[in-house]
Parts: structure tokens; C-alpha cells; sequence
């Protein structure tokens, strides 16, 4: 799994585990104003998803698998 802020984004890629949780919730915390990038994004833990459902943060761009951004899109707007 890859996470990291860049270019005034977090970016998400590949898939985000139960023992990222923490540190997505850090890096949320950290950049408030961030935009969510998760094109590159192929699983999300429901831990993760708690974090960014609490966090609400905007989304610059979502997954490409398309089942996956249609959950996320239902979970995150």
C-alpha cells in the first residue's frame, strides 16, 4: 500500500490495510485541507473507510475499478 501527501493531496494506492488506519488518521489530522487522491486505490479496510468517513475530506479523484468508486462515492458524499 502506498500513502502519501503530495502536491497537496493524500494519495492512496493499492490496498489500504487495518494497520494503516492510524496512520491515514494522522495524515488527515496533519492536512485538513488535502484533497483525496484514490485513483490508484484498489481495496479500502472499513477501518480506513471509518477514518475518512470522520475526517470527510474533498476527493480529487476517485478509484478506477468502478464498483469500488461507486461504494466510495455512497460512503463518502
Amino acid at each position: 500500500m502506498g500513502m502519501r501527501y503530495h502536491n497537496k493531496a493524500i494519495e492512496l494506492s493499492d490496498v489500504l490495510r487495518v494497520e494503516e488506519a492510524e496512520e491515514l488518521l494522522t495524515l488527515v489530522q496533519k492536512y485538513p485541507a488535502a484533497k483525496l487522491d484514490l485513483q490508484a486505490c484498489t481495496h479500502i479496510h472499513a477501518a480506513c473507510l471509518q477514518v475518512l468517513m470522520a475526517a470527510r475530506p474533498s476527493v480529487k479523484a476517485w478509484p478506477k475499478e468502478t464498483r469500488l468508486a461507486r461504494w466510495l462515492q455512497t460512503a463518502l458524499n
